[in-house]
């Protein structure tokens, strides 16, 4: 293997989890913030999707770590790290902040050219995934559970067994990145189980892993919990002044264009859940 292409926005805990592996593998990768045609065509703009040695794109964060060599994991597994997202939706609570942060995240290619149009076409990624989030608590409206650290207890029960620093053993593995992954997405944009995470009595084990996980990824570029957990690290490389405002002129546009852009991230939204 010698390198792989990733489509994808290090605010999603499942382009996370893929960076994770990759980064850990020390597998020479890129990471675009807009979708390749094949992909978006197939599925909009979710994310993410890799190609390995130029081959067909893959999506699925656990099928892409198991096809660069990490293990997969049960279904029972997958159930759990997708219990560890709740709180999600408080992302978009403020559009301020959700934009913002969104417009920090900015476009990785080589290229400054590329670099700025991507960043201004990527603004409607943004308005996707902010339409996504607000439709869902407006419509579905899920209720938060009382208590944001249960959803982690599991994965402290894991951790009880002496000896493994890991959840996957002695090294870190697909189970350890989705759910690093997931914290990466929670400390992005700072919601409500971030704060569970940190003062939890029951989650001592979570906590140690998670210091873990952040010494053995420090020098890692997309890493969001060092601000809020130990030990802590440099910010992730920001976009600079003038590709955030290349992202904002394209988030203008995308606003001037609502009788185009809703309807079209209507479109994606329905065509996504019905495949």
């Amino acid at each position: 293997m010698h390198r792989v292409d990733v489509y994808g926005v290090d605010h999603s805990p499942w382009v996370q989890a893929v960076l994770l592996g990759l980064h850990d593998a020390r597998i020479s990768h890129s990471l675009t913030s807009l979708p390749p045609l094949e992909t978006f065509l197939k599925s909009g703009v979710m994310m993410p999707a890799a190609r390995i040695d130029g081959g067909p794109w893959q999506l699925e964060s656990a099928d892409i770590l198991r096809n660069v060599g990490f293990k997969s994991i049960t279904d029972e597994q997958m159930q759990l790290v997708r219990g560890a997202w709740q709180g999600v939706t408080h992302r978009a609570d403020g559009a301020a902040l959700f934009w913002g942060g969104f417009s920090l995240a900015g476009d990785r290619s080589p290229s400054f050219g590329r670099r700025l149009v991507n960043n201004f076409l990527r603004s409607f990624v943004t308005l996707y995934f902010y339409l996504l989030i607000r439709s869902l608590v407006l419509l579905v409206r899920p209720p938060d559970p009382e208590n944001f650290g249960d959803q982690f207890l599991p994965f402290e029960e894991m951790l009880a067994a002496p000896g493994a620093p890991y959840l996957s053993g002695n090294e870190p593995n697909t189970l350890d990145f989705l759910l690093f992954g997931i914290i990466q997405c929670h400390c992005s944009i700072y919601v409500p189980p971030v704060t569970a995470l940190q003062s939890d009595s029951r989650l001592g084990k979570l906590r140690a892993w998670i210091g873990t996980m952040q010494e053995r990824f420090k020098d890692y570029d997309h890493l969001y919990s060092g601000a809020y957990f130990a030990p802590h690290s440099k910010p992730t490389t920001w976009a600079s002044p003038l590709e955030r405002t290349t992202f904002w002129l394209g988030a203008v546009l995308m606003i001037v264009l609502f009788p185009v852009t809703v309807p079209l991230v209507a479109f994606l939204a329905i065509r996504n859940r019905r495949s």
